[in-house]
This record gives structure tokens, sequence and C-alpha cells, in this order.
């Protein structure tokens, strides 16, 4: 299905947009856009662009996904032709979760939660920050006790250090903080 284009369209600017290529599979290409560029007239304008071409067949949109899939031909070059394409219209292939990968982002957020949860259970008596290192010293002591300073798998002053280390970096305020916190 071949649909025609007003000059306008072809000459609307947009900002890049990021976007990663999630599946590429002989006759289909799956995308997924950034966060920040999740809105339904940028989606749907790259899904009419890339309709009106001729070896595209099909193109579907997931704007809460941000997913974009394209079913082509599969012939020799198209692909290399849909990636110019996506080029043309400003969207860039990038990195889009900042520095982090999927698994490290959903694992972050989970250990967030996790954390808000405990604050909430305790009244914000305790949180993570707290329970971690009190936790590795409770086993460090643990250790002592039972293992006395014996170099084994795990030795106490190990876990001591560790349990020091991470108190100290979970607990750090930074100067703008602390700025903040005494205004």
């Amino acid at each position: 299905m071949l649909q025609v284009m007003d000059k306008t369209s072809l000459n609307t600017q947009f900002n890049p947009i990021a976007t990663k290529i999630v599946s590429d599979t002989p006759g289909r290409l799956r995308l997924r856009i950034a966060a920040e560029n999740r809105q339904a007239e940028k989606m749907q304008h790259i899904a009419n662009f890339l309709t009106a071409q001729p070896h595209i067949n099909e193109v579907r949109t997931n704007i809460h996904h941000g997913s974009i899939v394209i079913n082509h031909d599969g012939k020799n070059g198209a692909l290399a032709e849909i990636l110019a394409t996506l080029k043309d219209i400003g969207v860039i292939f990038a990195d889009i979760t900042h520095g982090n990968t999927e698994a490290a982002t959903g694992i972050s957020n989970a250990v967030i939660d996790l954390n808000q949860r405990v604050e909430r259970a305790t009244d914000g008596t305790v949180d993570l920050r707290f329970l971690f290192p009190f936790g590795l010293s409770f086993l460090a002591i643990r250790q002592l006790m039972i293992k006395g300073l014996q170099l084994e798998v795990i030795p106490w002053y190990v876990l001591a250090w560790y349990a020091f280390d991470s108190f100290l970096k979970l607990n750090t305020v930074n100067q703008t903080q602390t700025t903040s916190l005494r205004k």
C-alpha cells in the first residue's frame, strides 16, 4: 500500500530521535524508541514515512513500549534502504539506556523500589543504606567468633572492611545536598 505524502511533511525537521535495533530477522525489523521520544506524533510520523516506501509491507507501532515493527520484503538491500530512510528523517541509532543496559536499569529500579518499601515499613527509621552495611558487620562478627582469625574462605576483616566502606559510600552527602539542606 503506497501512500502519497505532501511536501510539507517531508520538509518537517525533527530533533534526533534516539533508537535501538531490538530485533533484525529477514523481512522484519523491530526498533525501540528512547523514552523521551515516545510521543504519538513522532512515532506516527515515522510509521507514515516508512509505510510510503515501496519495499515495506507493514509498520506497527506501540507507543507504551516505544516499539516500531517494520515488515519488509526482505530482498537484498531492503534493510540498508530502511536504515537510510530512518536516518533521513532524524532517527539515530544509539544506546538509549544512557550508559546502562536494560538489565542494569531494571535491577537498579528494583533496588530503589525495595529501599522505598523498607523505609516506609520502618517509618523512615532505617533503609537499605543502613541495613546492608549492618548485615555485613553482623557477618564479620559472626565469622570472627566462629572461625577466629583463620584466613579461609571469607575472613572477618574483609567483611568488616566491606561494611565500613559501603556505609561510607552509601551515606556520603555531597556538597550541593548539604548546602540545600542548610537553607
